[in-house]
Formats: C-alpha cells, structure tokens, sequence
C-alpha cells in the first residue's frame, strides 16, 4: 500500500487512479502566447476520481488551462504534475500522460475517410498495440455506453453533430484514460443535441472517472461536479462545491458572471 508521501512518486501512477491522493497537481503555473499572459499563478490540486467544471468568460483561460493538462498547450512557469509524472520538454514524460489523458473537444476532430468504428480503434491498434479483433470488441463495447452501436459503420459526415460528439468521447474511452477532459463539448451542437451528450457524460462520470469540464452548461455543473471553478482573465477567482458556489457566490466578478449566465 502506497503512503501518502509517495503519492507524487512515479511509482504511484497505479495508487492514483483508485482514488486514493492527487492525480492532478498545477503549482505556481504562468503561460504566455507571446507579451499576452494567458494564464497567471494557476494553483490547482485535483483528486482520483474528483469532477470538475471549470466555467468563466470567453478568453478566461478556461480552454489554455486543461489543453496545459496534457501538454497540447505549453506552460512556462511553474509545475504541472499528472499521475505522479510531471510535464516537462521530456518527450518520453509527454507521451505517458497523454496515453493516460483522453481530450474530448469542441468540434469533432473525427477522421472523415474513416468509418466510425475505425476512428475509435485507430488509437488502440497504433499506440497501445491492440490486436485488432480486441480493438474492434472495445470500440463497440464504447459505442455501446454512448448508445449509438447502430452507427459503427458510417462515416462521420452521415450522423449528426450530437452523435458525432458521442462518437469523440466513446474514441477517447477505448484509450482506457484515468483522467478526461472536455473543451465546451456542447458549444458547436445544436440546443436539441446538447442534452444527448451532457447525458452520456453524467453516466461516465457515475463510473468514478476523473473528469475536467469546460463548460457554460450550469445545470450539468450541478449535477456532476464536485467542484466548481471560475475563471477570469487567466486567474482563479473562485472555486467552492456546487450549492455553495451558486448560492452563496463570494467574488463581485463570480456574482456578475452567474446573474448574466443563470438568466439566459
């Protein structure tokens, strides 16, 4: 049984993931696209199996923030520690966390020449070498959860934006990641699709998977979230659990944010 102390060790990559420590650790964190400060001493610890929402203004760093999570985005300043391995230029570092952190995005990114069922084995078969008979089995398992097995053959084109969001999330499933992060996953789908994907990601975060979600969808917030952060002008101004932090708001700008999103 691994103490407490080792938790930040390499070695407790396997402890993480049962719930036991922090999974994710962003100390002292700054980044910059060029002269513009896009992030500003970020502190942010977050525990195995923790929900988090992480909402604010456009141009916040809501979106800079998780991309910093698995390295799509590179900070310059401070520590970002995933499962016990903290994210530097080592390429081979990289590479873990990333195997280890599924990205859902706000438009698609599917492969258009493939069938859905081969964008969701791609990942399985070339990087964790997934014999593609057991590849095939796991994709439809996840097709399955996100209840569009039907759809396995067509091609991205033929479905709808909602199934085509469900379709990103069951590819990040088949790479088994402890950790998933979404950015704005409902913000390019039409309002009638939206509750279809909110849907399939409150059954996966019953599963006790560790989720980072960038999200204006409040009511998801209160529904799944452990905890609640505001974002504003790259800095954390807030963060507290959902009943706290939408009825008893502490910060002017959080109190402002929430009566002009909560009106809508």
């Amino acid at each position: 049984m691994a103490s407490s102390e080792s938790r930040t060790e390499t070695k407790a990559q396997s402890e993480s993931s049962k719930g036991e420590g922090d999974i994710i650790q962003i100390v002292a964190m700054h980044k910059w696209f060029g002269e513009f400060h896009v992030l500003k001493n970020i502190n942010l610890t977050i525990k195995a199996q923790e929900r988090i929402v992480v909402c604010g203004p456009s141009g916040s760093g809501k979106s800079t923030l998780i991309r910093c999570i698995n390295r799509l985005e590179e900070h310059q300043k401070g520590q970002i520690i995933v499962d016990g391995i903290e994210l530097t230029n080592d390429l081979k570092n990289i590479d873990l966390i990333r195997r280890e952190v599924g990205i859902v995005f706000q438009h698609f990114n599917l492969f258009p020449h493939l069938t859905v069922l081969e964008n969701l084995t791609l990942g399985p078969i070339w990087v964790r070498n997934t014999p593609k008979k057991e590849a095939d089995e796991l994709a439809m398992k996840y097709l399955e959860r996100v209840k569009i097995p039907e759809q396995a053959a067509k091609f991205p084109g033929q479905l709808s934006g909602g199934q085509q969001q469900r379709v990103a999330i069951a590819r990040s499933l088949c790479m088994n990641p402890k950790i998933m992060l979404f950015d704005e996953p409902t913000s390019a789908l039409d309002p009638e699709m939206i509750k279809e994907v909110l849907d399939v990601m409150i059954e996966l975060a019953e599963t006790g998977m560790t989720m980072i979600v960038v999200t204006h969808e409040m009511g998801f917030a209160k529904t799944v979230a452990h905890r609640v952060i505001f974002m504003d002008e790259g800095e954390i101004i807030e963060q507290n659990e959902p009943h706290e932090f939408f009825n008893n708001p502490r910060h002017d700008r959080t109190k402002m944010f929430l009566s002009q999103i909560l009106a809508h």
